[in-house]
């Protein structure tokens, strides 16, 4: 595969991104399954793998360090911090926490079940608004300098926040939703990304299924998948949505691709310095979003597509307002309020 950098690191131009093989989107696969799609990324040529502290509540880490420690020297490694699941008497649950004393722990822990010495890439999954975000990547920076993590992010900050973080320590990545469906990083992120030579590292490039194509029927979700609780995933939000997509399909029977390629294509086009990580449970998705980046397209139709579907055209918000208000990012509308 072609590769982009992130700060020191030379990664695959379409990396992998492992959040849906423990978390989000109902049942995870069976774990036999799961190794397989991993160790079928490495081989076809993914070069950086992403997890998290939240990720299944630290199951995603002990999947992703379990079948590929043998292969350490292959890939970067990034994972978070800053957000993880906390015991509580009635279960575990979601806490943001960007203290100091819980950012270093959220490493420890880390560490522990990649079963490595050191995460390349080490992003503060939220900005915990009750602690300067100078003091949070401050003590980050001292993971960087105690050898634990190689370099810093950020994920779904503003372009404030991340010059701030940056004059701290260098940021080399921020990682944000960024697709043909939400386009807020182009409010301002994604130029500040260039100016201090940042790479966009892009989750949900495919809309969490919608610009596949393949994703007709929002009723079939699973109980415990968090599209049902998105405004653009409720039903009426998304019949309107599904009209979309004629026209996407028609631009990639033009340029002879899936949707979904044609979709990671235009990412890609939108900057040298943009990372998609998608993710999926299959492998046969999996080598379709990875030659997606042999997919090229004219400005015409990347000028198209950009028409298409956007912050104007979609309707719903991308989270709903709890969800949002945790979100320290430039919104753009989204048919409602975000």
């Amino acid at each position: 595969m072609n590769s982009r950098r992130i700060g020191p690191f030379d990664v695959s131009s379409i990396s992998l991104g492992c959040m849906n093989l423990s978390h989000a989107y109902g049942a995870p696969p069976p774990p036999a399954d799961a190794e397989r799609l991993l160790l079928r990324a490495l081989d076809i040529g993914v070069t950086m793998f992403d997890t998290a502290a939240l990720y299944g509540f630290g199951a995603n880490e002990t999947l992703v360090g379990q079948v590929l420690k043998d292969h350490r020297s292959k890939f970067t490694l990034a994972s978070k911090g800053g957000m993880a699941g906390v015991a509580f008497d009635d279960g575990v649950k979601r806490v943001i926490d960007g203290r100091p004393e819980a950012l270093k722990r959220n490493c420890e822990d880390s560490l522990r079940r990649l079963q490595t010495e050191v995460i390349d890439l080490y992003y503060l999954h939220r900005w915990d608004r009750r602690v300067p975000i100078e003091d949070s990547v401050g003590a980050m920076a001292e993971l960087v300098r105690e050898g634990k993590v190689r370099a810093l992010g950020l994920s779904e900050v503003s372009a404030a926040t991340l010059l701030r973080a940056h004059a701290v320590h260098p940021i080399v990545a921020v990682q944000t939703e960024y697709s043909l469906w939400t386009r807020n990083p182009e409010i301002a992120v994604l130029q500040a990304c260039r100016d201090i030579g940042a790479t966009l590292v892009a989750f949900s490039p495919v809309a969490r299924g919608f610009l596949t194509g393949r994703l007709q029927d929002v009723s079939a979700f699973d109980a415990n998948d968090i599209r049902r609780g998105m405004p653009r995933f409720q039903p009426d939000a998304y019949a309107a949505n599904l009209r979309l997509l004629n026209g996407l399909e028609a631009i990639a029977n033009e340029a002879a691709c899936s949707m979904a390629q044609l979709s990671l294509a235009w990412l890609l086009a939108q900057g040298e310095h943009i990372v998609p990580i998608p993710g999926t449970t299959r492998i046969d998705h999996l080598e379709e979003d990875l030659s997606a980046e042999a997919v090229r397209l004219s400005a015409s139709q990347r000028d198209r597509l950009s028409a298409l579907i956007n912050e104007r055209t979609v309707t719903g918000a991308r989270y709903n307002a709890t969800t949002q208000a945790e979100i320290d990012t430039e919104e753009l509308r989204c048919g409602v309020e975000a």
